[in-house]
């Protein structure tokens, strides 16, 4: 009898998990309608307070990386488009917004947050659509954030003094600002709310794969009644973000991207006037102890990777586990993957969505061959994948190398590399050996270990028993090829001033 029991119990057990995985797969379609969202099918360049046709001539289109269906064209700025955009910005820095008082400023600041929040609806469809990130993630927290980025400095700007006492503060002029695909809005808020409380001007120019959003803002610059030129937003592709560096107008470069290009504009900037900013790649380590609560940890860690489509900076890409737990958070990512529904970023229910593009997805399948090669071994969803678009399955690789390319090199995609450790002097040397250093995620009961832990890592940001959080009055950037210089709270601000003894 017990003998029959034994056979039959695992098999029950495996039935209930499988009924429960085919449950979570089972959801009924929630889409988000897309009637709120106004495309236009074709956009031109934003200069002077007017959308303006391109001297370049041309255009290219942006699509759904879901479907790959397109959405629009866009204007290609060419060297002459950004001459005239810097010009602009520099007669309404001039003429207009280095005159104005501060408190004035703030208030069109203000005004662009609460039209943000007004279309928050249409600018979170857009975004989905756009960059194939879930409908969730672009309504709770993309589109709140960015509005939250303005708020947070309308109220600076009249409040400088105080931000840096004993100083006095001083625009800089017009910033140049380039920005990357994975968080449009929210990256364009983060550059442009600090320069314009500052009293500067601005360039700005999106990712060619994602411009609709920064477009989009610039309709709700018009409606806010922002002085023309004030800021300005030119599309177009790598060459555009070259004649916007070079530009000898230009007093500050603000650039968001690949470490290979931050180098690239470190190098160009090098021996001029111009100051500069960067946050560049990353290679996080979450870093898992034994005390930790295991399933909020497993969770946090499917939040850092997984649910970003891993198309963040910051993502907690390289995971720690001590030795002593490992096999069961390591069960329980599995079994956590296997419930993540990914599929059409605006159903409600995915979890997650496209990879931005099929440049971004090849990289990452060149990566998972790597990792095979090297000796890993990889675990994916069984999810079946659309047919169209650009898809990729959360993966996690076991019985990796700290040398390993997929622990050292970002991938950017929603693929984790899983190692171990023993002890805290172990993790530290291991989770500091790394070209990176933009941000860190410690779980553990103990309050002591997560000041010890975040006093060693050699990290800009570093989070406890939760991994990406963010808040406009939090500083955020990194170390070493992360880049340099802070975006975000009050640290944001200083990017943009010159200070003075008073």
């Amino acid at each position: 009898m017990d003998k029959k029991m034994q056979t039959v119990l695992p098999k029950k057990k495996k039935n209930t998990l499988k009924l429960k995985f085919e449950t979570t797969r089972s959801y009924a379609p929630a889409l988000e309608s897309t009637s709120a969202a106004n495309i236009k099918p074709q956009y031109d360049l934003f200069i002077n307070g007017k959308f303006e046709a391109p001297l370049s001539k041309k255009y290219f289109p942006t699509i759904n990386p879901s479907n790959e269906e397109k959405l629009s064209e866009v204007a290609e700025a060419n060297a002459a488009d950004v001459d005239k955009a810097v010009k602009a910005a520099t007669n309404a820095y001039e003429k207009v917004w280095k005159k104005m008082a501060a408190k004035e400023r703030g208030k069109y600041i203000f005004r662009i947050a609460r039209i943000i929040q007004e279309k928050a609806r249409e600018l979170a469809i857009i975004e989905t659509l756009d960059g194939g990130k879930p409908i969730r993630e672009s309504r709770d927290f993309d589109i709140p954030a960015a509005a939250n980025h303005f708020f947070y400095y309308a109220g600076w700007a009249d409040k400088l003094d105080y931000a840096f006492p004993n100083k006095r503060t001083e625009s800089i002029g017009v910033a140049g600002q380039i920005i990357p695909w994975n968080f449009p809005l929210l990256m364009a808020a983060w550059k442009i709310a600090p320069a314009l409380a500052t009293g500067n001007t601005v360039v700005l120019k999106p990712a060619e794969t994602t411009p609709l959003t920064a477009l989009k803002l610039a309709e709700i610059i018009q409606e806010a009644d922002l002085p023309p030129g004030v800021v300005n937003i030119i599309t177009g592709g790598g060459a555009t973000g070259v004649a916007l560096v070079n530009h000898p107008e230009i007093k500050k470069i603000a650039f968001t991207g690949s470490t290979e290009v931050g180098k690239i504009i470190l190098q160009t900037t090098a021996g001029t006037n111009k100051k500069l900013t960067l946050e560049l790649g990353g290679k996080a380590a979450n870093i898992i102890f034994e005390d930790a609560p295991l399933d909020e940890a497993v969770e946090g860690v499917i939040n850092g990777i997984f649910f970003n489509q891993g198309q963040v900076c910051c993502a907690g890409s390289r995971l720690y586990v001590q030795e002593s737990v490992a096999h069961t958070v390591i069960q329980k990512l599995k079994d956590r993957l296997e419930s993540l529904i990914v599929g059409n970023p605006l159903d409600k229910n995915t979890d997650i969505g496209a990879i931005n593009s099929r440049q971004q997805l090849q990289t990452i399948q060149k990566y998972l061959k790597i990792g095979k090669q090297e000796g890993a071994e990889l675990y994916e969803s069984p999810c079946a994948l659309p047919k169209k678009g650009f898809w990729c399955r959360p993966t996690l690789f076991t019985n990796v190398a700290q040398s390993n390319r997929i622990a050292q090199e970002e991938i950017f995609g929603p693929v984790l590399a899983i190692l171990t450790f023993r002890t805290d002097d172990e993790v530290i040397e291991k989770a500091n050996n790394s070209p990176y250093g933009l941000s860190a995620g410690v779980w553990t009961d103990k309050g002591s270990k997560i000041f010890n832990m975040s006093k060693r890592l050699k990290a800009g940001v570093i989070w406890a028993n939760t991994f990406n959080k963010f808040d406009p009055t939090s500083p955020f950037g990194g170390f070493k090829e992360s880049g340099f210089g802070r975006e975000g709270g009050l640290h944001g601000l200083l990017p943009y001033v010159n200070l003075i003894n008073s």
